[in-house]
């Protein structure tokens, strides 16, 4: 507790927020622009028919923009109301300008009352909402600029269009920005999450892990109560070990008997259960085989295949599995290697049993037994794999399992159809 404790005052959590820079740049934007605004009437305010109506709506103007500025801070702080407001009063000073301006100016293209400040407003729609709400913006403005001039002037057309595609790129380029951001802040998370099971990992493999497996052999020499006692302790390692290594299978998948190597029938499932046309790791169906006897090697990534096939491979295993215990003897040791290569996946199981002697195989299929004909290579043969029997008496057997990544007949093992 105290090296999680330690780790807890180490850590940091870091909020990134990659929309921030457009914030703090809008809030510069719209002091300047108001000031230009109010720059360009003290310019020109002798020419206005009714300068006072532009002095009304530039003092509300410079009050607004100066008492909202904590308002367009952050995406939280600029709510929906402000918006409308804001985007009001810039509608509210274009329609203004023919009123208080003199008609020559208009007509000639003068500037609107708001000028430039206009596209602050719709900015902010676009930085808050999206390409979508800066569409909406957008055509508002361009609306309220055709009122004012009276009709689409060449000039007006092309301010108009300057802003639409404008904001409306911003609003896209937010949208994109906000999405890799969750995706990186998820990928943060997921290492941060995997750093942390591998600490625990190496202290559980350090402490608890030994514990039980000194626990396990000690019992099965003392015998009695305490072999039972060892049995136990097994199981629990074995899940334990499976659930710090990935969380292949739930702990309730337990072997039966994985102190002395036996299997879980995990692979014996209805054809409901797995009807997911989506693929399966084969690693979470060799998982439970894993074992006090019984050594589970993988790729450390996930080996995908269609649930038919991941099922035929792991069945394959089971047989080859079952062999080892009934030919090899109950303390024979087994490895399982599964190797995902870019056209097949290869499984290999191996015993440090005494071997299959010359022949047997051949004597066991005439005489009806056919484990491995049917069970290892019958499964393989349909999946369009092969199934190899490599034995040295005194040496231990070993079974190399292949399955194409791409059948014969056009089917992908890894989950997906080809429509020939």
């Amino acid at each position: 507790m105290g090296d999680m404790g330690d780790m807890a005052k180490r850590e940091r959590v870091v909020r990134m927020s990659v929309e921030q820079p457009l914030w703090r740049a809008l809030t510069g934007y719209r002091v300047l622009a108001m000031l230009y605004a109010v720059g360009l009437f003290a310019t020109a305010h002798e020419e206005f028919t009714r300068p006072w109506l532009a002095v009304g709506f530039f003092a509300v103007l410079v009050v607004w923009t100066l008492a909202t500025l904590p308002k367009v801070a952050s995406a939280a702080a600029c709510t929906n109301r402000f918006l409308a407001a804001d985007l009001t009063l810039a509608l509210t000073g274009i329609l203004l300008t023919p009123v208080a301006d003199a008609a020559e100016r208009v007509h000639a293209g003068g500037p609107t009352l708001p000028s430039i400040w206009t596209a602050g407003a719709v900015l902010a729609f676009a930085i808050k909402g999206g390409w979508r709400w800066a569409a909406l913006a957008s055509t508002l403005v361009a609306v309220a600029n055709l009122i004012e001039r009276g009709g689409p002037a060449r000039d007006t057309v092309h301010n108009v269009i300057l802003v639409w595609v404008a904001s409306i790129a911003i609003g896209y380029v937010v949208e994109v920005a906000r999405a890799s951001e969750r995706t990186l802040a998820r990928a943060l998370e997921i290492e941060a999450a995997t750093r942390e099971r591998e600490r625990l990992a190496r202290d559980i493999h350090d402490s608890v892990l030994q514990v039980l497996a000194m626990v396990q052999r000690r019992g099965a020499v003392i015998g009695g109560e305490a072999a039972e006692l060892g049995r136990m302790a097994g199981e629990q390692e074995v899940a334990l070990r499976t659930l710090v290594s990935g969380g292949l299978v739930p702990v309730s998948r337990a072997s039966e008997d994985t102190a002395r190597g036996a299997l879980v029938r995990a692979v014996d499932q209805d054809g409901d259960e797995a009807a997911d046309d989506g693929p399966v790791d084969l690693r979470s169906l060799l998982a439970p085989y894993a074992g006090a006897l019984v050594a589970l090697a993988e790729p450390g990534a996930p080996v995908p295949l269609a649930p038919a096939a991941a099922r035929e491979v792991a069945a394959a295993v089971g047989a080859a599995l079952d062999n080892v215990r009934r030919h090899a003897g109950e303390d024979a040791r087994a490895w399982i290697l599964v190797e995902d290569e870019p056209d097949e996946v290869i499984v290999t199981v191996r015993d440090d049993g005494p071997g299959i002697p010359d022949g047997r195989l051949a004597q066991a299929e005439g005489e009806g037994r056919l484990g491995v004909a049917l069970s290892i290579r019958g499964r393989l043969r349909d999946l369009g794999g092969s199934a190899e029997l490599i034995s040295v008496p005194g040496q231990g057997t070993e079974v190399e399992l292949k399955v194409p990544k791409e059948t014969k007949n056009g089917n992908d093992p890894r989950g997906k159809a080809e429509q020939r």
